[in-house]
């Protein structure tokens, strides 16, 4: 195992061909065949576009640690936040295609953004190379312990008697929690008044409050609520009920087959990643989470685990980037 004066040595050559890169030096040759076989030697810079303490910070922490023990290798977690997670994928997709530089990236990062923002710094496409998924979460809508909705069926009526009388609160627009919420008004044919906040804390306070009727949020951020009794909750958006809301009926049992939607996590590096990199850090990564104590961790935080092949993932984000962006478009969502 690497002593600490190697690894700090590892990281500051890490640092310095990211700086180079950075001020316009050219990419690196692609790795020799041997130094493949050999990979990794040196400490995994895993980015995490979020900060510290967040869903997704917490996902990266809990596999990153199994990779390491089962693996002996070394990842040291980077939380670069920023623009809605784009500054920690871009910073990625710059790097070094080595295998030494990769980011946990998300529904929004990756399919969500690029046709949310005017503008982004990286093309998912041509820019990064896919690893392998890692896991989901559903979102929950809630309503206060005192509203007179029950079930979606409750909902659904009172949004028909009197379309967007009904105000749903989510911690911003262009939030996967904001198109979900949109994609089900399409679905049922209903329409809701969006109320964007900016973040997840004064969302429940006013949806407890009685300002709003409605919150669509991750169920860890509100979880908390739902079992002080505060909140009550009416449908989770995955095909399968959570081990957290066990009694919390889907989207899809309630009458709208095949809805679905939820936050997912996977791994990607820079374009360019050699296959046999690839294939490596896919293995570890899906062996990972197969970890009983690891899924009972991220069951914990309200995500299942979902490994897949490199290719299958990149599918999946091609797939869910259409998805999205038609959600995006028909929402007039935009960020410049």
């Amino acid at each position: 195992m690497p002593t600490f004066r190697t690894r700090r040595a590892a990281s500051r050559r890490l640092l310095i061909a990211v700086a180079a890169l950075s001020a316009g030096a050219p990419l690196l040759a692609p790795i020799s065949a041997s130094a493949q076989a050999a990979y990794p030697s040196r400490p995994i810079r895993l980015i995490v576009p979020f900060p510290a303490g967040g869903g997704t910070d917490l996902i990266a922490r809990e596999v990153a640690n199994k990779v390491v023990t089962s693996n002996g290798w070394s990842i040291v977690i980077d939380n670069k936040p920023g623009s809605g997670g784009n500054l920690g994928v871009d910073a990625a997709a710059k790097a070094v295609p080595d295998g030494y530089t990769l980011v946990l990236g998300q529904t929004s990062n990756l399919a969500i953004n690029p046709t949310l923002y005017t503008k982004l710094p990286y093309n998912v496409e041509k820019d990064l190379t896919p690893v392998g998924l890692v896991a989901s979460a559903p979102l929950v809508l809630v309503v206060s312990s005192d509203s007179p909705y029950k079930t979606l069926a409750d909902v659904v009526a009172a949004a028909k008697a009197t379309p967007e009388a009904l105000n749903y609160a989510s911690s911003g627009s262009g939030t996967v929690a904001h198109l979900a919420t949109e994609l089900f008004q399409k679905t049922a044919n209903v329409r809701f008044t969006h109320v964007p906040y900016k973040g997840a804390a004064q969302g429940s306070t006013d949806l407890i409050g009685g300002q709003i009727q409605m919150y669509m949020s991750s169920i860890p951020t509100l979880i908390g609520h739902i079992k002080s009794g505060k909140m009550r909750p009416i449908v989770v958006t995955s095909l399968k009920r959570t081990a957290d809301l066990p009694n919390v009926p889907t989207v899809d049992e309630s009458g709208f087959k095949g809805f679905e939607a939820a936050t997912w996590f996977g791994v990607v590096g820079p374009a360019g990643l050699p296959k046999e990199v690839v294939a490596k850090l896919n293995a570890a990564f899906n062996k990972a989470i197969e970890d009983p104590e690891v899924k009972r961790k991220l069951a914990a935080q309200g995500a299942d685990v979902r490994g897949s092949t490199p290719e299958a993932f990149g599918a999946y984000i091609r797939s869910e980037t259409v998805r999205w962006g038609k959600v995006v478009k028909e929402s007039g969502a935009k960020v410049d």
